[in-house]
Parts: C-alpha cells; sequence; structure tokens
C-alpha cells in the first residue's frame, strides 16, 4: 500500500490494561498470537527508546504482567495482534497513563476493494470498537494519511 500510514487513536473513559484489552478482543478472533506462532511486543523506557520483545505463547502471561507493571505506566507499550479469520492484524499501542490507545494495522493490513492503496479502516472499526465498548471506550478518531 505504499507510503501510506494509517492509524486509528481509541480514548478511555478510565485507564486500560493491555490485559484488559486482550480479554475483550479474543471472544472476537483477536490473539496475540501471530501468524508465525510468536508474540511480539515493545516496552518504551525512559530514554523514550522503543524495544521490541518476541516471545512464545505459552509466556503470554508474563508478558501481559510486564506491559501491565505500574513501572511501565508512564511508557508507551504495545502489543502485536492478528485475527486469524481475516488474516490481518497490527499494533495496539497504549500510550503514558493508559487512557490513549493507538491500533496501527501493520500485519498484511487490508485494502479497500476497488482503492487497494487506501487502507480498510471500516473493517479495523467494525473488528474492534465493539469489544471495546466493553472495557470503557468513549471514542476514536480513524485517519490515514500519505508520508
Amino acid at each position: 500500500m505504499g507510503n501510506r500510514q494509517a492509524d486509528i487513536d481509541f480514548t478511555f473513559t478510565h485507564p486500560t490494561t493491555v490485559r484488559a484489552l486482550l480479554e475483550v478482543l479474543t471472544p472476537a478472533g483477536w490473539s496475540a498470537e501471530e501468524r508465525l506462532g510468536h508474540i511480539s511486543y515493545m516496552v518504551n523506557d525512559a530514554d523514550d527508546i522503543h524495544y521490541w520483545y518476541d516471545s512464545t505463547p505459552d509466556r503470554l502471561d508474563a508478558v501481559l504482567a510486564e506491559l501491565d507493571a505500574a513501572a511501565n505506566l508512564p511508557y508507551t507499550v504495545a502489543l502485536n495482534v492478528y485475527h486469524l479469520q481475516g488474516g490481518t492484524g497490527g499494533m495496539l499501542m497504549l500510550h503514558a497513563q493508559r487512557r490513549k490507545v493507538s491500533f496501527l494495522p501493520t500485519i498484511a493490513r487490508r485494502g479497500i476493494p476497488g482503492a487497494s492503496k487506501f487502507t480498510d479502516l471500516a473493517w479495523y472499526l467494525h473488528a474492534l470498537v465493539p469489544s471495546l465498548l466493553g472495557v470503557g471506550l468513549e471514542g476514536y478518531e480513524a485517519r490515514e494519511d500519505a508520508n
């Protein structure tokens, strides 16, 4: 899809956790396990350096505990999620204090039929928003820009 960037920014009525998001998204077909059978996650640090890590599905509880640790609240953390039936996924990025969460469709991004250079943001909204209502979703902003 060229040099385009798409994302959806969600706001919540109260702080949320990676675990809470994954718990409501799993019944809707989302998983922390990507196509290749691994988990990818990111932890920012005080120096604003983003470190990405790979892990195995059997360590999911430990990964979620690390991402949701109180020591990481001031920093951005992220977990890649994948929708097996949809054949796509992306990055759930929780910003400091956890009331703002971004979703970036970075794994096999879905294009709009007939306009494939554009991201099918409607598909992602339909696949995410109903589940996120259960953890206090207040609103969202979806956008796509050419870089």
